[in-house]
């Protein structure tokens, strides 16, 4: 019952929050006018940080004909974890070639601080894991307390959090069951497709947009909590 404004209101207040810390710690200015998608995570390679990249022309070109975009990124690998760390150079050279449509950051020393600034400031959360290896996402648990719906694969807590353009949006995978090189491009593919989707939703329809938002705190926010996981923990195997 929250008013559409209050909530949209209220996230501007986390954005502004965020993209202070971000021009102190970058001198990289954001503007909260533009569409600002968020992915900040342990950056091992599964999670493929990289796949937002996959064909950096398609990208410009939605921002270039749907609306400017701006990419917030964070993340740190294992001392020990190279690929995880090639990872993030792979990111940040990709970066590079977005067009000047497109803002991206990607912050450093990244910690729970930092993490609670993005959850809550971003306008959608980006989770595109290969299924099945994502344990849980509880980083797009967090978004959605603050009202930031996510775009995720089908995978950990988004199997039973997602309602179509409801609470958020689906990324239709191929991960698990074709070659890796093909399901990757094809998992691009459907991203840019649903993103494309946000971006005009955003832009054209922004009253809708918050209605998201209202349902991603509403439905996801108030039943994927500690609060829920410890009743049915107590009920379902430590009183059995």
């Amino acid at each position: 019952k929250i008013p559409g404004d209050e909530i949209w209101q209220a996230h501007q207040v986390a954005k502004q929050c965020l993209f202070k810390t971000i021009e102190t710690q970058t001198q990289i200015t954001m503007d909260p006018e533009v569409l600002t998608v968020g992915f900040a995570r342990r950056a091992a390679s599964y999670k493929r940080a990289d796949l937002l990249f996959h064909d950096v022309d398609q990208l410009n070109q939605l921002a270039e004909e749907i609306g400017s975009l701006q990419i917030v990124y964070a993340g740190k690998a294992h001392p020990k974890d190279e690929p995880g760390k090639n990872l993030i150079q792979q990111v940040i050279r990709s970066a590079k070639k977005l067009s000047s449509k497109i803002k991206f950051v990607y912050l450093p020393n990244y910690n729970m601080h930092l993490g609670k600034q993005i959850c809550a400031g971003v306008d959608v959360w980006l989770n595109n894991p290969k299924p099945p290896l994502e344990a849980s996402g509880t980083s797009g648990m967090k978004a959605a307390l603050n009202g930031v719906p996510s775009l995720s694969v089908l995978d950990g807590w988004w199997i039973e959090g997602h309602i179509e353009g409801v609470t958020g949006w689906k990324i239709p995978s191929e991960a698990g069951v074709i070659e890796d090189v093909k399901a990757n491009k094809e998992d691009a593919s459907a991203l840019y497709s649903q993103l494309s989707k946000i971006l005009r939703l955003y832009y054209q329809d922004r009253n809708q947009f918050v209605e998201v938002m209202r349902h991603s705190i509403a439905l996801n926010g108030s039943f994927f909590n500690t609060q829920r996981m410890m009743q049915q923990y107590v009920v379902r195997a430590y009183f059995r």
